[in-house]
């Protein structure tokens, strides 16, 4: 029998309502999310030192290219869990699909979103691919952490069973204390992965070798994400949940791979300013 289960902190998933308008936390997340993710590129892009010469972009293009970032996070984020993890209920409920309010947004459905916006943008402004996906992918952490909160007070994409000290009781769920997983998600994709990538940037000239930000944003994300898929609670009938298998790990392992293959690349070429 557990002794102590930490109390949920119900918070209304509406945060601001005036009449027939609801603005909800889902929303205010993103919003939060995508706006710092926007600020600290164009940090980025305005810091020569950070590349050893001219930036591959302007601050204005940086301030172009938030819209196409936005498009791609919402369209690719909701597209993706549309077809990997809810298929057969939104074919069932098609009208469901732009309710983007009530949850469900998959992060590898977003990264291959960005993937498309950066590559388009990249060739029409005529700007490196690569460093292009190093400033989104640097600036990415800041979405994953607000959105994880925003999973946290929607009570969705909750952890396993357990019984540890700070374990919760979610609502919605079969009453059993479980892990907080969304906060355990928040800190490792959110701040720790910032962390990572932000000594990479400012403390190992990271910039100067395309694809190198890039590359460890794939892998570190792959692997944090494949470690917490052991206390978030598996998707039900879901394809890919096969013994230890689960869809975020299957989602992962490729993006741990390409993301090898970026930074193995990018040291092969010489930095630039060499």
């Amino acid at each position: 029998m557990q002794l102590f289960v930490l109390p949920y902190p119900v918070i209304d998933p509406v945060a601001i309502e005036f009449g027939p308008v609801a603005i909800r936390w889902y929303g205010l997340a993103y919003m939060a999310g995508i706006l710092c993710g926007w600020l600290y590129a164009r940090r980025l892009v305005s810091r020569a030192d950070l590349w050893a010469g001219k930036p591959p972009m302007t601050v204005s293009q940086a301030d172009d290219f938030l819209l196409w970032i936005t498009l791609g996070i919402v369209l690719g984020g909701r597209l993706g869990f549309v077809l990997f993890y809810e298929p057969s209920f939104f074919w069932q409920h098609p009208e469901e699909i732009p309710a983007v309010w009530n949850g469900g947004m998959a992060f590898h459905g977003g990264l291959l979103g960005v993937a498309i916006a950066v590559y388009i943008f990249s060739r029409v402004k005529g700007i490196n691919p690569l460093s292009l996906g190093d400033i989104a992918s640097a600036a990415t952490p800041f979405g994953l952490f607000f959105g994880r909160i925003a999973n946290f007070i929607n009570s969705e994409v909750v952890g396993r069973a357990t019984d540890v000290p700070w374990a919760m009781v979610f609502p919605g769920t079969d009453g059993q204390p479980r892990h907080p997983s969304q906060l355990y998600e928040g800190a490792l994709e959110g701040v720790v992965l910032f962390i990572i990538l932000r000594i990479a940037t400012h403390y190992f000239h990271a910039l100067t070798r395309p694809g190198t930000v890039f590359g460890l944003f794939l892998v570190f994300y792959g692997i944090f994400r494949s470690s917490l898929e052991f206390v978030r609670e598996p998707h039900p009938d879901h394809p890919m949940d096969i013994g230890f298998l689960t869809p975020g790990i299957a989602y992962s392992i490729p993006m741990i791979l390409i993301g090898a293959w970026l930074i193995w690349r990018a040291r092969q070429k010489p930095a630039l300013g060499a």
